[in-house]
């Protein structure tokens, strides 16, 4: 039985929903207040069910459902006057058929939005209908602004942000670097059927809140992108003072020291005074607005200085001690540092040249060293006319009366096949390669050079002297 009854339910569902899907409407329709907007119904393929009567429900957001249009093909067209649209309402075809009922509103309203029901009157399936849902958008009218404080520890709203008039509700954000809190006060809802959003911005101000940037950005529905409103803010606070120019080395005879009076605040500060806690101000000293001059510094300036500055939320001050010394103190800072910076400037040139110098010379001592990868040419001793044999005199005198010389070992410059072949280079010069090499000299002088050649041909293996001779 439970079966056979959930069977029933579902099978009356399924055909009530078959049903209802017979009405073709559009779901949703979305409009602008002073626009014509169409309302579309149709009952197409009717098959077997008559229809007798079509009839327009408007369903307000808040109210009662009212017929606002009525057509029976016997006795035509209907509109009831107490509708919300009497007057702005019609049939789109004149006069109207059952199959294509629908209807236009000229001039909508914001307050035109709601659930449109296309309701036909049938037989024998009793009534069918179809739901338009009207949704009217309003572009908001966006401002923001913010609100002058003063400084303080309390939060208070310094900025606001309102989007007034919209349909849908607009989305107010904030975009800052501050530490503060955003508000959202509840919307309101307008007679015409809009929506206004606010939003505000909360900040325990401090005078260094003065002129920071803070934006706030709406969403709507109706822009193709959030529009922004960047500000600063504006924090009032009593002046603040600081008093600079003294560098604690004022010192008799001294000119041209001068006091700068610097102060900041909201409003500009009005008055800017000078005075000394000793009383008088000294003669040497010239006052400029916030700069105090002194022309000559003497004893007169051992004194304080204050500067005081007002403005229209209070007044604030500061003072600094002057010190005179008999004689300059030495300067620092800039000066040393130059000099310092020279010095290892100059330590760190000589390093480098002394590296430079290292390496060049070990690369050199490593060439000498090293075999020679060239022939060097073979060592000549040069001989006076008188250290030269006469000819006739045997050679064994000239051997005795020369003085001994140093022994010369070419062996680290040649091998054994570098000796054999200077020794037959040596001995292959013909008399006619000598008389071509001399050719102004006569005989004698011939002879004495070839006896001289004969000499050095000697195997370069032993001393360039004989060896010595028992007397």
């Amino acid at each position: 039985m439970n079966m056979t009854r959930m069977l029933s339910a579902l099978f009356l569902l399924i055909v009530q929903g078959s049903l209802a899907q017979r009405v073709r409407v559009e779901p949703e329709v979305v409009s602008y207040p002073g626009q014509t907007v169409t309302l579309r119904c149709q009952f197409p393929n009717p098959g077997g069910t008559q229809l007798t009567q079509v009839s327009w429900i408007l369903e307000p957001s808040t109210g009662e459902r009212t017929n606002i249009a009525v057509f029976h093909p016997s006795f035509g067209v209907n509109y009831p006057s107490q509708s919300p649209v009497s007057g702005r309402v019609t049939f789109i075809q004149d006069p109207p058929t059952l199959e294509n009922p629908s209807i236009e509103i000229k001039d909508v309203k914001m307050t035109d939005e709601g659930r449109y029901i296309c309701e036909y009157a049938t037989y024998p399936s009793g009534n069918e209908q179809g739901v338009s849902s009207l949704f009217m958008l309003a572009k908001p009218r966006n401002t923001a602004s913010t609100v002058t404080v003063t400084a303080g520890n309390t939060p208070v709203v310094v900025a606001r942000c309102e989007s007034l008039n919209g349909r849908p509700a607009a989305t107010i954000s904030w975009s800052t670097t501050l530490n503060g809190n955003a508000t959202a006060p509840p919307e309101t809802n307008n007679s015409d059927n809009t929506v206004t959003v606010q939003s505000e911005y909360m900040l325990a101000p401090q005078p260094t809140d003065n002129g920071k940037d803070i934006t706030c950005v709406v969403s709507h529905r109706t822009m193709a992108q959030p529009e922004r409103f960047p500000m600063k803010l504006v924090v009032e606070y009593p002046p603040r003072v600081q008093i600079v120019g003294y560098d604690n080395n004022w010192y008799k005879g001294r000119t041209s020291a001068f006091l700068t009076c610097q102060a900041d605040g909201n409003p500009l500060p009005t008055t800017v005074t000078w005075r000394s806690l000793s009383g008088l101000m000294p003669e040497t000293v010239q006052v400029q607005n916030n700069r105090l001059a002194v022309q000559n510094v003497d004893d007169s300036i051992n004194t304080t200085f204050i500067c005081e500055v007002s403005n229209r939320l209070g007044s604030s001050k500061d003072q600094v001690t002057v010190f005179v010394r008999d004689s300059p103190q030495p300067v620092k800072g800039a000066a040393t540092g130059s000099i310092i910076g020279g010095i290892l400037g100059v330590i760190i040139l000589l390093a480098i040249i002394a590296t430079v110098v290292v390496m060049v010379r070990k690369r050199q001592r490593k060439n000498i060293d090293a075999p020679p990868t060239h022939k060097p040419p073979p060592i000549m001793k040069s001989f006076t006319s008188a250290d030269r044999p006469t000819i006739g005199e045997p050679l064994s005198n000239f051997q005795n009366t020369h003085r001994e010389q140093p022994h010369t070992n070419l062996s680290a410059y040649y091998d054994e096949g570098d000796r054999n072949e200077t020794s037959q280079h040596s001995a292959s010069y013909s008399w006619e390669q000598k008389d071509a090499l001399f050719p102004d000299h006569d005989d004698r002088e011939r002879d004495a050079r070839m006896e001289e050649e004969h000499y050095y041909s000697v195997n370069r293996e032993s001393s360039f002297v004989s060896s010595g001779v028992m007397v």
